[in-house]
């Protein structure tokens, strides 16, 4: 699996790269604050709406620590996605939020 940390992740982002980020976290743990762009699929939906996913794109997943996204990031890997974890979740998120 491959993984990025929080901060490789606001690097490319200040740089103007464009990332598909999946935050994989409940509802009203993003209404706490998401990176900016990030679209929300709790985890336990992701089964249901990978359908929305594009197998031609790479994905980052994100959660609150790591772990959550990184259950994501396998899933959707077998399920032939590409995926990158970050490794730290918003816990280590410095960058702003929406």
């Amino acid at each position: 699996m491959k993984q990025l940390t929080a901060k490789e992740v606001e690097t490319l982002l200040n740089e103007g790269k464009t990332l598909n980020i999946i935050d994989v976290r409940e509802v009203d743990e993003v209404a706490a604050g998401k990176i900016p762009g990030a679209v929300n699929i709790p985890l336990g939906l992701i089964e249901f709406r990978m359908h929305e996913l594009d197998k031609s794109k790479e994905y980052v997943m994100v959660c609150r620590s790591g772990g959550r996204s990184g259950s994501a990031s396998q899933f959707l890997e077998g399920q032939g996605f590409k995926v990158i974890n970050m490794v730290g979740g918003m816990l280590a998120w410095e960058g702003d939020v929406e």
